[in-house]
């Protein structure tokens, strides 16, 4: 690293703005009671790793108690911890340990669906009063023979019908999930107060904001009609059978989301020493509609961070340069001015990003994640370029779609080679845990991909995912104007630009092949560039000076430098 990094100065930026979120998958992360599964006090003994990385906002998938049909996502009380997790004074721990090392917390948010052992869907199984309608019930319909059928075709994501009888009641309940996770019924303002009540619960325990999981599937059709034919698919139980026209992206759904962003909004106003409550939306959706949750067209803002997964979705280790460039340029021409750009590059729902992209793009993808202005998403484990455990077999997995599509299918939609133990050493379980069995199985290349050995080494993913921390402390990747091209369907080049420092530039090669890269027309005139981060195996090193007009990129390199201003 040059002595560039002298040069930060105010800008006025809120914290959240460009952050790097920090997900952690606590159920795979640290381990401190041997019992093969992560934990709070695990995430704690940890927390001094992220504030050494760089680390100043980390948000946890779901830690409150819940059965684990669908591993923290079917929630059975709001307000408390699940067990083999830790306790409500872990939590506070957690928090205030953070708050030591400046560590923002936010925690996952799950509204659209609880689990089916939550007493209020017990209550409402039993129609106890003011519970009736916290969920979505129908008689369903009867055929032409007079046998009970669900009330419509709409299917679940994880395969099937989305209705459920419920035999104490009488009635089908919806589950556009699980059929352990009933869906609330948001119409109902006893469901929205509710709701509004974990919120305020949690703000009251010192985290930083939400991040809201399908969001985008909060409301559905009062008319609970039947959804067109998509002609994707000819299994009637598959979810790509239909178009999601009367369950999903409901033009209510932005309601809400302005709803909970004014209730954070008021939070803050009240509570200003803890900084601004953020929200972060989850909507695989489209463009237009992800604008709107940042603000509609009437200038009502809605989520500060409607998540982007343009870098999940729509490019991998096929895509050529243009590929990316049009997927980070209709990113910034559809956010509505004036907010900030996200860029997620990895989840616990989807391959790792060593695995869409391959292993030798691990620092290009980082590179290209970290100097893209706005705030970096950073799943646990990327930092290091782990990669998915394609060996776990039928019988070791746990994933509720991956077992609903059968032991021929499962590989094909099973997240849990994503979300297998974090490999901390080369010691037994990767340093994840004591246990002579992990929740689901450690990668066996543990012992050479590994954080203790990345730290130790001259070069590595981590000290490469490290130095582009570092590097965003710039005012130029702060403030900068932002520009980008594909220089060629191998290669593409983008600039940071701020009046009074120097021009930043991002060189990347998504090519099988080497790349001579002249970069005079990119940059405007012949220019001397300084190397600021070079990947794992580049030839290059950190302040080496380079010629801009005839650049050597090799396959899947990529080049942090800076402009030799003369």
């Amino acid at each position: 690293m040059s002595s560039l990094l002298n040069t930060e100065t105010e800008d006025f930026i809120d914290w959240w703005q460009h952050a790097v979120f920090y997900q952690i998958y606590p159920r795979s992360f640290k381990d401190s009671n041997g019992d093969g599964i992560g934990d709070l006090q695990g995430i704690i003994s940890k927390l001094p790793y992220l504030a050494d990385t760089g680390i100043t906002a980390t948000w946890l998938s779901p830690i409150f108690q819940s059965p684990m049909v669908d591993f923290g996502y079917d929630i059975s009380d709001y307000m408390a911890i699940q067990t083999e997790y830790g306790s409500m004074s872990d939590f506070e721990q957690l928090v205030h340990k953070a708050s030591s090392l400046g560590i923002k917390i936010i925690l996952d948010f799950v509204p659209n669906h609880s689990s089916d052992k939550h007493e209020w869907f017990k209550k409402s199984a039993a129609r106890e009063a003011g519970y009736e309608d916290f969920y979505i019930w129908s008689d369903g319909q009867l055929d032409e023979e007079g046998q009970r059928q669900v009330p419509n075709n709409w299917q679940s994501v994880f395969y099937g019908s989305a209705w459920e009888w419920n035999e104490q009641r009488q009635q089908y309940y919806l589950h556009q999930f699980t059929k352990e996770q009933p869906d609330l019924n948001f119409r109902n303002p006893a469901v929205v107060q509710a709701m509004d009540d974990v919120l305020l619960y949690w703000l009251n325990k010192g985290v930083a904001g939400f991040r809201i999981d399908a969001v985008n599937h909060l409301f559905e059709s009062e008319s609970l009609s039947d959804e067109p034919l998509s002609g994707k698919s000819v299994d009637p139980l598959s979810y790509d059978y239909t178009e999601h026209i009367h369950t999903k992206d409901l033009p209510e759904v932005l309601d809400m989301v302005q709803h909970w962003r004014q209730l954070l909004d008021d939070y803050t106003a009240k509570h200003p020493t803890g900084g601004t409550r953020i929200m972060m939306t989850e909507a695989y959706a489209g463009l237009r509609e992800l604008a709107d949750y940042y603000e509609d067209a009437n200038g009502v803002r809605g989520s500060h961070l409607p998540f982007n997964f343009n870098f999940i979705s729509n490019v991998n280790g096929d895509s050529d340069a243009r590929d990316f460039v049009y997927n980070v340029e209709k990113w910034l021409i559809y956010m509505p001015r004036g907010h900030a750009a996200n860029w997620v590059m990895g989840n616990h729902d989807n391959p790792r990003a060593a695995t869409r992209f391959g292993t030798d793009s691990v620092d290009a993808m980082n590179m290209l994640l970290m100097t893209l202005p706005g705030v970096a998403v950073t799943y646990n484990g990327e930092e290091l370029g782990m990669q998915d455990n394609l060996e776990i077999t039928w019988e070791e997995t746990v994933d509720p779609p991956a077992r609903n599509a059968g032991e021929l299918d499962f590989k094909k939609v099973s997240r849990d080679p994503a979300r297998t133990p974090f490999q901390w050493s080369n010691s037994k379980n990767a340093g994840f845990s004591s246990a002579d069995k992990t929740w689901l199985p450690v990668n066996a290349n543990y012992p050479e991909l590994n954080l203790e050995s990345q730290q130790l080494a001259d070069r590595s993913h981590y000290k490469v995912y490290k130095s582009l921390i570092e590097l965003r402390k710039l005012p130029v990747l702060r403030r900068g104007r932002f520009s980008i091209e594909p220089l060629s369907r191998a290669v593409f080049a983008f600039k940071r630009t701020l009046k009074d420092h120097n021009t930043l530039v991002t060189i990347i090669n998504v090519s099988d092949e080497e790349q001579l890269v002249n970069l005079t027309d990119f940059i405007n005139r012949p220019q001397q560039l300084i190397v600021e981060v070079a990947g794992v195996d580049s030839t290059y090193e950190p302040g080496q000076a380079l010629s801009s007009s005839a650049l050597a990129l090799a396959a899947h390199e990529g080049l942090i430098c800076r402009l030799l201003e003369t």
